[in-house]
């Protein structure tokens, strides 16, 4: 039995989404050798093929299960367009107990092969997911993979201590999460994207524009962050809503020492910080960005053991049930960006070449990915659900 950490909880149950890409191929994939691959590559990444369970009151855990995770294999007569049907190469994985947490489609179409991934979120972030598929193609070429590290109990406090009586307030200065209402199950079909190409020149102009208001020196990340706050918040919020906010999370990994780079699970904590509504339309972009940068230097190894302390502290005080309350995104004035332009893609090679075209379909409303493109990168937003929808 594999404990969860307090990062991992907050990933379960409803509305707890989990991480979704979809991979196109130009070639065709060997659905037996895949298969025959995988089942050693999980000999090393055992939590991909675990189930939850519940291992008390206030606790779950990752239980191996020889159907903890789900292979399909299927067909299409249609013609591999990512950008018009990618969620026909998907199926989805729920955090609750008595599902896979894993979920892997490969379909065949007449022009190549999709593979769809999806994996809890409680079992993966961006890093450990594709750790674990760059691992299984180069287990499919017969190639070593560093093995990774399932050292759990690292990010559970010890001692286990709840003296203080917690609030939102309190969850959200303690760990950059919001504590507010219950979350309410994905529903795939309702969810829009937006997609922005933004070229290296664009980028360029956003810091230069960024950088004038701004006393010291400002990265690419900091100010299409700033741009997508001002942007897209300002959208779905009011001035009734008070406050806009913008997180990110940030990978602790190499932060916090002494900590393996080959963990396997989620290690991320959240930057978040807000600004009031009224100033955040005609605020100059530098200032957001400086905002930025400032929550994300923030995030030391101290911020990231508070932040486990405090969700720690709120599962032992309020059972497992306060987990669907907790959100990492606002759930009506917030947005979340997740900068992923160093992703390694083209890893993800098996018998036909690296990925001719990928999608990610993660379904995070209100979140943002920021993703590899050939002249820059590209942004995907999921929108929020309309009100009348």
């Amino acid at each position: 039995m594999i404990p969860l950490s307090p990062i991992d909880h907050i990933f379960t149950g409803a509305g707890s989404y989990p991480i979704e890409f979809v991979f196109a191929y130009d070639g065709h994939l060997d659905s037996d050798r895949l298969q025959a691959t995988l089942d050693d590559v999980i000999s090393h990444f055992a939590p991909i093929s675990n189930r939850l369970v519940r291992t008390s009151d206030t606790a779950y855990g990752l239980k191996p299960s020889e159907d903890g995770l789900a292979f399909e294999v299927a067909s299409s007569d249609r013609p591999l367009d990512l950008s018009a049907n990618a969620y026909d190469f998907l199926s989805p994985a729920d955090t609750v107990e008595g599902e896979p947490l894993t979920r892997i489609r490969l379909t065949d179409t007449p022009n190549g092969s999709v593979l769809g991934v999806s994996i809890s979120h409680a079992v993966v972030d961006g890093f450990s997911y594709f750790y674990f598929l760059s691992s299984w193609a180069r287990a499919c070429h017969g190639k070593p993979f560093h093995p990774p590290s399932h050292e759990r109990e690292l990010l559970i406090p010890q001692p286990l201590t709840v003296d203080a009586v917690l609030d939102p307030a309190a969850v959200l200065a303690g760990s950059g999460a919001f504590w507010a209402e219950k979350r309410s199950a994905i529903d795939r079909n309702q969810l829009t994207w937006d997609t922005i190409a933004m070229s290296r020149e664009r980028m360029n102009e956003l810091l230069q524009e960024g950088q004038k208001s701004a006393d010291v020196r400002l990265s690419h990340n900091d100010v299409i962050t700033a741009h997508l706050w001002r942007k897209y918040v300002s959208e779905w919020t009011s001035a009734d809503d008070g406050q806009a906010y913008i997180s990110c999370p940030v990978d602790f990994r190499r932060r916090m020492k002494p900590f393996p780079p080959t963990y396997f699970g989620c290690a991320v904590s959240l930057a978040t910080d807000s600004i009031d509504y009224s100033e955040l339309i005609d605020a100059p972009l530098g200032a957001l960005a400086l905002k930025v940068r400032a929550a994300i230097a923030a995030v030391d190894p101290d911020r990231s053991k508070q932040a486990l302390q405090t969700l720690e502290a709120l599962r032992l005080q309020e059972g497992l049930s306060a987990l669907e309350e907790i959100h990492v995104i606002h759930p009506r004035c917030g947005l979340l960006v997740t900068n992923l332009s160093r992703l390694p893609v083209t890893e993800i090679a098996f018998d036909a070449g690296p990925p001719s075209s990928f999608a990610i379909l993660t379904p995070a409303e209100r979140g943002a990915v920021i993703l590899p493109a050939n002249d820059g990168i590209e942004v995907r937003v999921c929108l929020p659900v309309a009100a009348d929808a």
